[in-house]
């Protein structure tokens, strides 16, 4: 299997953790992050942008992307217009909808064309894809988040979306196509394979690369020995 820098698709750390997303940085396959709300919340985050400042501090040159938290469109523009001045590689994540199912693609195309990094997310459709695309500023840069796991979680392939959203992308150069919610380590393969722009990973996914190559004799009877022990133990 190709070594993680022979592939193409860009690898983006998924996390809110300060300390595993510090171990990520040292990393020189790690292009960018990701945080959400729900990642924030399990890590304990209370203040919003004191953290968000903190992690900027310390990781100034990479791509990171955080996510407004209002339910209300026009709170959301005052948040993303605040979020996006936190720095040159900040991209402010717009859900594709709010909780009421209104679609925000307005908004999209309001912040988009002001000249706001976004990153779209909770993308599930081509549908949704198609509106956004249409509403994206060709001059912006932004990011198509796709949540190709949540896809498969229905027992749907989300190969055919995935490739078919890059087609549409096609028309907007500056946006690219995240690969989000991975489940397994070889959807990094998957997104490579189909020339995806960029996967978002979170650290347990991606404290397997080191198993990447490894020998499957050699991993069964890791496995073998792993059964025998804890039968032991038990």
């Amino acid at each position: 299997m190709d070594a993680i820098k022979n592939l193409k698709v860009k690898i983006f750390a998924d996390g809110a953790d300060k300390a595993g997303m510090l171990q990520m940085y040292r990393k020189p396959y790690i292009k960018g992050f990701t945080t959400n709300p729900t990642l924030m919340r399990q890590a304990g985050i209370t203040d919003y942008r004191a953290f968000a400042k903190d992690i900027l501090a310390e990781i100034p040159d990479r791509s990171i992307s955080f996510e407004v938290f209002s339910d209300e469109f026009d709170e959301m523009e005052r948040q993303a217009m605040e979020i996006a001045g936190w720095g040159e590689h900040v991209y402010v994540k717009i859900p594709v909808m709010n909780t009421r199912s209104l679609p925000a693609y307005a908004l999209i195309k309001k912040l988009s064309h002001a000249g706001v990094k976004l990153n779209v997310t909770a993308i599930m459709t081509q549908d949704q894809v198609e509106q956004i695309v249409k509403h994206l500023s060709k001059d912006t840069p932004s990011y198509v988040s796709v949540f190709a796991g949540r896809i498969a979680d229905t027992g749907r392939n989300p190969l055919p979306v995935m490739k078919e959203s890059l087609k549409m992308l096609t028309s907007k150069p500056r946006a690219e196509l995240i690969w989000a919610s991975p489940r397994q380590l070889f959807n990094i393969y998957d997104a490579d394979a189909i020339g995806c722009h960029i996967i978002t990973v979170t650290n347990s996914i991606l404290s397997k690369l080191s198993q990447i190559g490894y020998d499957l004799t050699d991993y069964s009877l890791d496995t073998v020995k792993m059964f025998y022990n804890d039968a032991q133990l038990a």
